[in-house]
């Protein structure tokens, strides 16, 4: 009888094809050459090394500081590692580009094109992060404004279950089906995460068509709690196989051969996210034209964050608007590029180049880091900032707590990236959204209890330390 060691001394790598083929060896006899041929047949193919050389990819990005230049300098390097994973075929960076991780991990603002293979680590957590806009015609921009805030939800979490919308049957029949989306907290998500924001750097903002004068809405979210269940999976099914095919491969690059039956329910289960996401935007906008009673004019969205189909190659898009019609099923107007709170909001057009792979910028990105952002504006107090920043703008945080990290200056300056815009032949500029107002959920981590118990312990620390000094003081007398 052949054994598992016997074939381990053969040189074969052992998996979970061992059992069938022991199965099959020991049920039929197999030896000498008749066991060599079947094993042929059946043993993995060689791990895949990295690509001796990175792909080369288009840098539409320049710099006019010396941060900035460290910006891209760690972007570009960032880049050429991952560009050398063996399923890469082209890719561009964008002029928000910004460090999303360590290096070797694709950067906000990179576009990243493989054949035949998703990599869930490209789209990341927040899948299909999208905008929608809605002209509301001739409305008051801070009556929109105040019947949003009533209505929209910021912040961990989902709706209560008096406030939650209807989930359609169609998505909720879509979830059902799949196996990367069936799961209980993935259900509940969908349905109490819907008409929900998040927080960071999403926003609901309010301002008027430079063109037509008309009143917008426009709302800037991602998939929230479904799509980080998807992501979480999906990256877990991806590892299973970069050990299998592609060790050398970073874990971050792994990627789902896109021909196997993972690849496709992970790209149907993407299809869905997206139906879901744009679901959320929708809940959104009907509620608060239906309490304004305004007639809706005009639509349109797009994401910005997610994985784009053209046959066998896939592009992988971690921030990147996406312009060629082939990447939109459901276009229905131009695109949308968000700058910062302070800034008009540019409404776009354009084709694919041979620099931009059919996408252009999807915002200004940042130069820093939240956290270095926020030690650079040391001596200046939260008040002073937003006061300073948000001038002739209704800025809003959901949770009333000011975070500086998502104030204009943590951005890159929206000029240059307009620029860089046209500098680039990225895309058009067809009206611009000047802005009224906003709202974002601000730090609501300044009340989350893992903060206050933190601060709570950190608070006893200093007193026992103070109560220890004053008896030192005394002893001393």
């Amino acid at each position: 009888m052949v054994t598992g060691k016997e074939l381990v001394a053969m040189g074969l790598k052992p998996g979970k094809w061992f059992k069938e083929a022991l199965e099959h060896i020991n049920a039929h006899g197999l030896a000498d050459e008749a066991l060599l041929a079947y094993l042929d047949t059946m043993k993995p193919a060689p791990a895949i090394p990295l690509l001796a050389a990175p792909v080369a990819f288009h840098e539409n990005i320049s710099a006019d500081t010396a941060v900035e230049q460290a910006n891209i300098d760690y972007v570009k390097q960032s880049m050429h590692l991952l560009m050398r994973t063996p399923t890469v075929v082209t890719g561009a960076i964008m002029p928000d580009a910004c460090p999303a991780g360590p290096l070797g991990t694709i950067p906000v603002g990179g576009i990243v094109a493989t054949r035949n293979a998703i990599h869930p680590g490209m789209h990341s957590a927040d899948i299909c992060c999208s905008v929608m806009l809605t002209n509301l015609g001739p409305v008051e921009p801070k009556r929109v404004l105040d019947v949003a805030q009533q209505i929209t939800h910021f912040g961990p979490g989902g709706r209560p279950a008096e406030k939650q919308f209807a989930l359609p049957a169609d998505i909720l029949a879509e979830f059902q089906a799949n196996p990367f989306l069936n799961s209980l907290r993935s259900l509940n998500f969908a349905q109490e995460h819907l008409g929900t924001q998040g927080d960071g750097n999403h926003f609901l903002y309010v301002g008027t068509s430079r063109a037509t004068g008309d009143t917008v809405l426009v709302t800037h979210h991602g998939s929230r709690g479904p799509g980080a269940a998807l992501y979480s999976k999906g990256m877990q099914v991806a590892e299973r196989f970069r050990q299998e095919l592609s060790p050398e491969t970073a874990p971050a690059n792994a990627w789902i051969p896109s021909q196997t039956v993972e690849g496709e329910q992970y790209w149907a289960a993407l299809q869905t996210i997206r139906k879901w996401t744009k679901q959320n935007h929708l809940c959104l906008h009907d509620a608060i034209a239906a309490e304004l009673g305004a007639a809706v004019q005009q639509r349109y969205w797009n994401e910005h964050n997610f994985v784009f189909r053209d046959g066998e190659l896939f592009y992988h898009a971690k921030g990147a608007t996406p312009l060629a019609p082939k990447f939109l099923p459901d276009i229905t107007g131009p695109r949308i590029i968000p700058l910062n709170m302070a800034q008009p909001i540019l409404i776009v057009e354009g084709t694919t180049t041979g620099n931009n792979l059919g996408f252009a910028p999807h915002g200004a990105g940042r130069n820093l880091s939240r956290t270095r952002h926020k030690m650079s504006k040391s001596g200046w107090t939260n008040e002073e900032l937003f006061a300073e920043e948000t001038r002739g703008v209704d800025a809003r945080f959901y949770f009333n707590r000011i975070d500086i990290s998502e104030l204009p200056s943590a951005y890159k300056d929206a000029d240059d990236v307009k620029r860089q815009i046209g500098q680039f032949n990225l895309a058009t500029i067809v009206d611009e959204i000047l802005p009224y107002g906003c709202i974002m959920a601000g730090d609501w981590e300044q009340d989350a209890p893992w903060r206050k118990k933190k601060l709570a312990k950190e608070a006893a620390r200093q007193a026992a330390l103070d109560t220890q000094a004053d008896c030192s003081a005394l002893t001393d007398e």
